[in-house]
Parts: C-alpha cells; structure tokens; sequence
C-alpha cells in the first residue's frame, strides 16, 4: 500500500511546478536589465518609490489633497516594482525545490532581513501613531496617515528581500542569457 503525500507535500509540489513554468515564460523577457548593474538600479528606484509613499504618508497628515499622491506614487511603483521581480528571477518568492542550496541559504538570510525591516517599520509606524493619537487630539487625518505608514512599512518589508538579492547577485553567466527562440 503506497502512502499518499500530505498537503503540504502536495502543494509545495505545486508551488515549484507553477514557478517553474512561470520562469521557463518569464526568463528572457528585459535581457537588458538582467545584469547587476541596471538591477541596482531598479532596486535604487524601488527604493525611491517606497520612500515616497513613506513621504505622501506624513503629508496626508497635514492636508486631505496629498492623499491623493498616492495613486501616481502606486501607478509608477507597480511597474518598476515588476520589472525588479523580473529581471531577478523572483528568486526570493521561489519555493525551495526550484532553487539550489546556495540559492536558498541566500533568499532565506534576505528574507530574515526583510522580516526584521517589517517589525522594526510596523513597530515605528504603530508607535509614532500612538504618540501622535495621545500628543494631540486634533489631528482629523491621523487614523489615514497611520494606516499610510502601515502600508508603506509593510511593503518596505515585502520588497526588501527581492531589492536585497538583485543588489547581491552577480551577472548571469553567458549561455544563461544566449537568445531565446520560442519557435
């Protein structure tokens, strides 16, 4: 009698065959980005794009209309955002039966990382809206501020292990980048 997997079994099976497929689709496109160099640069401009949601955040504190900064500073994160995941490989959401051990140890030290910029962001964000709720009363925005510091913590955290393992990887190898033909 041949004992089924379990569930998880199952489903990080599953996880490793979509991001396997995913990739196999994915790997070619932006060929030009792929090197470390223009990844830094997405990672720098990512890097930019949550600081301004950190900055729309603090203004939405002092005046209604910055809230809506929000949605050019989203519109222009989201693409940049997709091409960094691109070019990296999404290496720091890969399940572990898609990578090697190198691969792994490297997105598991990124990911610790990007948990303790989470807590240490959330932690502020909750903190410094606390103070603020208890220092003055008369703040109308202050609940959608905070909840913008939240956000933009939280998404500070999410990326950081992706914007860590396009600075840290090196140049793909040659035959690595050699002309895909999809026939």
């Amino acid at each position: 009698m041949s004992e089924r997997p379990d569930i998880l079994t199952r489903y990080q099976a599953y996880r490793t065959r979509r991001f396997l497929e995913n990739d196999a689709r994915t790997r070619h496109w932006l060929p030009a980005w792929r090197t470390q160099h223009r990844r830094r640069i997405l990672v720098v401009a990512v890097a930019v794009m949550l600081f301004m949601l950190f900055v729309v955040s603090i203004s939405s504190l002092f005046t209604k209309w910055a809230a809506l900064a929000w949605i050019p500073a989203v519109l222009v994160f989201i693409p940049v955002w997709t091409a960094l995941q691109t070019v990296s490989g999404r290496h720091s959401d890969a399940p572990v039966g898609a990578l090697d051990e190198w691969e792994v140890q490297q997105r598991n030290e990124a990911r610790s990382i990007g948990l303790t910029v989470t807590q240490t962001l959330v932690m502020a964000a909750a903190f410094a809206s606390i103070f603020l709720s208890t220092a003055n009363e008369d703040m109308p925005r202050l609940a959608y501020a905070g909840g913008g510091w939240t956000i933009a913590a939280l998404m500070a955290g999410i990326c950081s292990p992706a914007m860590i393992l396009a600075w840290i990887t090196p140049d793909p190898e040659p035959e690595d980048t050699e002309d895909f033909d999809p026939k």
